[in-house]
């Protein structure tokens, strides 16, 4: 008689108890790996995607809107007012200013004071150029930070470092990195949305991409027109014909997962196909703005003159529309056709008038709507561009790139509104107090969010990668 396959004969040396042990520390770490990833997370198939999770500590904020402005506009002609521009208007920069740095284009002309008045507005006082008249009315719910800095001074390294922390790319994206870690509380439509004004960043769609990141957090792009995603509308003659086929899709897809194991492309796949499924009713109810309010129309800027405020102003009204869907991380591209973005080596005044037009009064809408429905305190507003411009002129009515020191503001959710945080020199030329650096906005924006910016990691070629790196500190002194 034989006894059991459990028995044994004489107690295990230490090699052969972890040789027969294997499998279960094997599962373990595996299981922790897979969570890591997100695999165990959320739906059975293993696709974790978009399942919500729960923050690190509570957050102030549930949703970002990120208005990125392309091109980098003047701190000194928006949110840094600086009188000695005047003083010195027309005099060699070498002679006033300590150091001048190499810039762009080696094209440095004289100092060259701001076109626009700056005024103080609200019970703060905040000041804010004339090229705003919309947004200052909103200055008590804006933190405005005089002192940012960005290691690049060239539009496509400096995108790619505003986006995804780091100047190379391929790495995810902030957008990408907020819905890997909190999913989304909207089952229909993308945890991060991209609305296209009409300019894709220098850098292209790696600005949005979801990097080493499963593929199912990268950004959707939203166009501004009536078929905002390409084939977003059914072909097939029935629903019933759709469903086959897509019944048939799925069917292939699960028979590779079986034959290939767990493979990113196809569980993002077969992820996404389900997502557009949903995305045929929801894309095309969440773009038409009929039910909207004539005096919600008006106020976004839909019926103005300018056609550039009417695109801006549909893609703000969209954007609140999709923070009322629960959409995590929505980011708006500016329209074209003002020139060089805000990248105004000339023609400064034809160039910021157009730009500030297109987007100064729907964003002060947004600022106003989100607050009236209650959605302020709980949505985070970012407007940055990915540097700043020097005080000198390029030429003689341009302004040169300039990442030593520029303005960004944020409003909403955690926000303390009225403020202003950082100094730049006497020029508007360096960040001399408070330096907040691109890691310090990231870490930030998570912390409002409820992440902890050191605690959330993907493992990735051998190390713990995160949207900060090693760097970035939260900017304390900004929030409520």
């Amino acid at each position: 008689m034989f006894p059991c396959q459990r028995y044994l004969a004489q107690p295990l040396s230490r090699r052969a108890l972890l040789s027969q042990a294997a499998h279960g520390f094997g599962a373990v770490a595996l299981s922790t790996m897979l969570a890591k990833t997100g695999a165990l997370a959320g739906t059975s198939d293993g696709v974790s995607s978009l399942t919500p999770t729960i923050s690190h500590f509570p957050a102030k904020a549930r949703n970002i809107i990120f208005l990125y402005m392309d091109g980098g506009p003047s701190q000194v002609d928006t949110f840094d007012p600086k009188p000695l521009l005047d003083k010195y208007d027309g005099r060699a920069p070498h002679e006033v200013i300590a150091k001048v740095e190499p810039t762009q284009f080696a094209n440095i002309g004289k100092i060259l004071k701001s076109p626009w008045k700056f005024r103080q507005y609200g019970e703060s006082g905040l000041p804010v150029s004339d090229l705003f008249p919309h947004i200052a009315s909103c200055a008590d719910e804006l933190a405005v930070v005089r002192s940012m800095v960005a290691p690049f001074s060239e539009h496509t390294f400096a995108n790619y470092f505003l986006h995804t922390g780091h100047g190379q790319q391929g790495r995810p994206s902030h957008g990408a990195w907020v819905s890997y870690g909190l999913g989304s509380e909207c089952d229909d439509l993308p945890a991060f949305v991209i609305l296209n004004g009409g300019l894709i960043p220098p850098g292209g769609m790696d600005c949005f991409g979801s990097g080493f990141l499963p593929a199912a957090f990268q950004g959707s792009v939203f166009t501004s027109g009536e078929a905002p995603v390409a084939n977003i509308r059914p072909t097939e003659k029935t629903r019933e014909l759709q469903e086959v086929k897509l019944a048939l899709m799925q069917r292939l897809d699960r028979q590779r997962l079986e034959q290939f194991g767990r493979v990113d492309a196809l569980e993002s796949a077969i992820a996404n196909y389900e997502l557009a499924a949903r995305m045929q009713t929801a894309v095309p109810a969440i773009m038409d703005l009929r039910n909207e309010t004539k005096s919600t129309h008006e106020a976004y800027g839909l019926s103005d003159d300018f056609p550039n405020t009417q695109i801006y102003g549909r893609l703000c009204l969209v954007a609140r529309r999709l923070v009322e869907r629960g959409v995590r991380f929505i980011e708006l591209t500016c329209p074209a056709g003002n020139g060089d973005r805000w990248d105004q080596h000339a023609n400064l005044i034809d160039g910021h008038t157009k730009n500030a037009r297109s987007v100064d009064k729907p964003i002060a809408a947004l600022i106003r709507d989100l607050k009236q429905r209650g959605l302020l305190d709980e949505t985070l507003i970012v407007w940055c561009g990915e540097f700043g411009r020097t005080p000198f002129a390029q030429g003689s009515d341009g302004r040169d790139h300039n990442p030593y020191g520029f303005s960004i503001w944020l409003a909403g959710g955690g926000i303390k509104g009225g403020t202003i945080y950082g100094v730049t020199d006497e020029f508007g030329y360096r960040a001399i107090e408070n330096k907040v650096e691109v890691h310090d906005l990231h870490a930030t924006m998570l912390h409002l969010l409820g992440v902890d910016h050191t605690r959330q990691t993907f493992r990735f070629g051998g190390r713990d990668m995160r949207l900060t790196d090693v760097h970035g500190h939260v900017v304390h002194e900004i929030l409520a």
